[in-house]
């Protein structure tokens, strides 16, 4: 019987499972750092922990910390939330060995998908479509090398075998610069993920990024909640998604989602999951899946009328999904805007005091944050402080929600990416729907988009 679920998060995140968990009955369990003390989770947990200094290294990225405060408070459960240990398969495999029910899949699934090589040979298998392309690292050879660059077809794009987050990867136009390019590429990957093998793709020049929600359960069931579009992004970095994803043939979309289900059966996935595609000219290409609860994740519930955090509790604590496939219905749209705590031309973080926390309200806007007045944005961590979530009937409607939403916020004594999205919000290209990844990037250098 499972009574405790220990939050090993901080932030909103930590907040938004704390609700999901008292809503199923679950006393919960905090875990802080020293910087986040006075964290509202902390406040509102039934126990908290200070598990540590302030830097998540000895913090929130220790789990013999973690799972010392879990063994001290007699939790039962323990929920990473995203980031931190979120995906790290030897923590969700300690948590059982300790036995904890771990929510999210197990070490198993999360090492496949986590291996991009491996996911992807697991992702053909069960039909899912991927980028062209080889299911296996490069060889050392340099002529196998070039030979395999040769038959994807120029330009190409070397990928970290461990990477994500946009890290480990480079675009080769042609073979003169390929076997530099892998060189550098390889050492990256072994200096930050501790893996040096490179895998290479087919580059697309202007993907839109295309995600599908996922949940699954220990009996076999697997459903797909619908699409996001999350192609608003600077530097890899998510700034503004939309779901659904505005202007692709529903078909397709229903398609490419059942396929995604039958991925989860395949690896015995469970838990709330999302699949990361690229589309271009009507052709959806995998390329990552997060193992984990997603930040965008309040858009598609939004649209699919379910609560993915509070579903994700359950399934891990052994229930059957209670809706079927064919009760899921896309309704209206979606927006979220992350608002960091950065400065909005050069992006730097911005920690220090909030003095004035002024959020929005109204019909279709929902505000997901651990902010209020006095509180202190540390400088030690991710710069979200809130996301701002508006939902209409339609996408035009939704829209015009987030403008007034946005020309609602304020925020004082830190500096925010606020003006940004209300520029966003404003721009033609963005309005009309369908942008590709390059769009943002475009529009904050001034150029036009053609």
């Amino acid at each position: 019987m499972v009574r405790s679920l220990l939050i090993a998060n901080r932030g909103e995140i930590a907040l938004r499972i704390q609700r999901a968990a008292r809503s199923l009955g679950l006393a919960t369990i905090a875990v802080h750092s020293e910087a986040d003390r006075d964290a509202r989770h902390v406040a509102l947990a039934d126990k908290a922990v200070c598990i540590g200094p302030a830097p998540a290294a000895r913090s929130y990225l220790d789990p013999a910390a973690i799972l010392l405060a879990a063994e001290a408070t007699g939790a039962d459960a323990v929920h990473p939330g995203y980031g931190f240990l979120s995906e790290n398969a030897d923590f969700a495999e300690s948590c059982a060995a300790a036995g904890l029910v771990f929510v999210g899949p197990d070490a198993q699934a999360i090492r496949i998908m986590g291996d991009k090589v491996a996911a992807k040979r697991a992702m053909r298998r069960a039909g899912v479509p991927c980028v062209p392309g080889p299911d296996t690292g490069l060889p050392d050879d340099p002529d196998a090398v070039r030979r395999v660059a040769a038959e994807i077809g120029y330009p190409v794009i070397l990928k970290a075998a461990g990477g994500g987050g946009g890290r480990g990867m480079r675009v080769v136009d042609g073979e003169a610069g390929l076997l530099d390019a892998l060189a550098l590429t390889r050492e990256e990957a072994r200096r930050a993920f501790g893996n040096p093998e490179i895998y290479v793709e087919k580059f697309l020049t202007r993907p839109r990024h295309v995600e599908i929600q996922v949940l699954a359960d220990r009996h076999g069931n697997a459903l797909w909640l619908g699409s996001r579009d999350c192609s608003l992004q600077r530097r890899h970095q998510k700034v503004l998604e939309e779901a659904p994803a505005p202007g692709l043939d529903p078909a397709l979309v229903a398609e490419v989602g059942e396929r995604c289900t039958q991925a989860c059966r395949q690896i015995g996935y469970v838990g709330a999951g999302t699949f990361e595609f690229l589309y271009e000219d009507g052709v959806f290409s995998f390329i990552e899946m997060n193992t984990r609860v997603q930040v965008e994740h309040p858009i598609t519930e939004e649209t699919s009328g379910i609560d993915i955090v509070r579903e994700g509790i359950r399934v891990a604590l052994g229930h059957p999904l209670t809706i079927r496939q064919d009760e899921i219905v896309a309704r209206g749209h979606a927006f979220e805007c992350r608002i960091n705590a950065e400065d909005p031309e050069t992006f730097r973080p911005s920690p220090g005091w909030v003095t004035r926390f002024d959020m929005p309200g109204g019909p279709g806007i929902r505000v997901d944050t651990h902010m209020v007045p006095g509180a202190r944005v540390p400088p030690y961590y991710d710069s979200l402080i809130a996301k701002i979530i508006a939902h209409g009937p339609t996408r035009e409607e939704a829209l015009m929600r987030l403008r007034i939403a946005l020309s609602e916020a304020r925020v004082e004594g830190v500096a925010t990416n606020l003006p940004l999205h209300r520029r966003i919000v404003d721009d033609p290209g963005f309005c009309a729907g369908g942008v590709d990844i390059h769009h943002l990037e475009k529009l904050l250098k001034g150029g036009d988009h053609a």
